[in-house]
């Protein structure tokens, strides 16, 4: 039986022991034959101690996983969650370190693979360092908030609660591996810019730098919810209202603008390009031509917002490093190069250099 044991029959020695035989003389046998049992028994106990007692660890199984690969080298984890196991890519710390740089992804998120892992050399960037590259996989158009409620435009079977995975559940569970829980910076292009910044301001314990390339810093903006919106039905037909209700305390939270103060004494790099097409652009076909356009627009939009941004830290007199190229669009290429400026910055900030 799986869940417990079967009577064992008497065996032939109890018999010969005469523990289930009458008789005399089969008594004086019995105790003989227990009293020989007893005392190989004591003589045993000894060294059935020494051989076969457990150890404190084989009593108590340490729990901390055992990395399957070596220090540099790269993983994948399933990592439990509210919202069910949460595929992460790591790049583990050159010299074993604690620091980790949670990198987020795009408005598209895939549920193989974290962008930044293939679209970017990201990791070869940072492949000497001693940090931990933490990219989670998923989370497309979540905006890696809490949600009020599953998207109801796409049937959703479960909430998104990203915040709560990336500032509890992940973290709780990278301790295991020897990553601190207070040693991390954040980065995020996109649709991730502003999570970025949000999830360093309200968790300042955790995160000691922030870096958004590209993002929609201002939803304050005029029209700027239903862009949003827009962008949101366009990627996976999720509802921008089972985020957060219009102008609720939970939309507002979102809003760069509007948590701003909280960022101060944060090292912070903010970038956009200013739309107009560089040599990462493809305008040799007329897809290419059609893409290219689409990323000027989006990157033109992310300039306006990111600038306003900017004066809104000026005006409460909070330091950023920004960096603002001539030219680039809404595109991994120009994230890359964006990532490698604000290398230095996140080393330095964990200590990690």
């Amino acid at each position: 039986m799986r869940f417990g044991r079967s009577a064992a029959p008497a065996s032939d020695s109890a018999l010969a022991s005469g523990a289930v035989q009458p008789g005399r003389r089969n008594a004086r046998l019995g105790w003989r034959a227990r009293l020989l049992a007893v005392g190989a028994a004591a003589l045993a106990l000894p060294i059935a101690a020494a051989v076969a007692a457990p150890t404190v660890a084989q009593a108590n199984p340490v729990a901390a996983p055992v990395h399957r690969t070596p220090p540099g080298g790269q993983e994948e984890l399933m990592v439990p969650s509210s919202m069910g196991p949460v595929k992460v890519q790591v790049q583990w710390a050159r010299n074993g370190g604690n620091a980790a740089m949670l990198m987020l992804d795009g408005l598209r998120a895939r549920e193989d693979r974290n962008a930044w892992s293939f679209e970017t050399n990201a990791q070869e960037q940072f492949g000497n360092d001693d940090v931990t590259l933490v990219m989670p996989v998923g989370g497309q158009s979540s905006w890696y908030a809490d949600w009020a409620t599953p998207s109801n435009t796409n049937g959703q079977k479960f909430t998104y609660k990203w915040e709560t995975f990336l500032t509890d559940e992940l973290p709780a569970f990278l301790a295991n591996y020897g990553v601190a829980r207070d040693n991390w910076a954040v980065g995020g292009l996109s649709m991730s810019g502003p999570a970025a910044l949000r999830l360093a301001a309200f968790h300042r314990d955790q995160f000691k730098y922030a870096a958004a390339f590209s993002g929609p810093l201002n939803w304050n903006a005029p029209g700027m919810r239903e862009a949003i919106r827009v962008m949101m039905l366009d990627a996976g037909k999720f509802n921008v209202d089972s985020m957060a209700a219009p102008w609720s305390p939970q939309w507002l939270r979102q809003d760069p603008m509007v948590f701003a103060p909280q960022l101060r004494g944060l090292p912070m790099f903010i970038s956009c390009g200013n739309g107009l097409p560089g040599p990462a652009d493809n305008n040799t076909s007329p897809v290419g031509l059609f893409n290219t356009g689409n990323a000027m627009a989006l990157e033109a939009i992310s300039m306006v917002s990111t600038r306003s941004f900017q004066s809104r830290l000026n005006s409460l007199g909070i330091p950023a490093t920004y960096d603002f190229p001539n030219q680039g669009t809404h595109k991994w290429q120009y994230w890359q190069d964006e990532l490698a400026k604000a290398r230095p910055g996140i080393l330095a900030a964990l200590n990690a250099g």
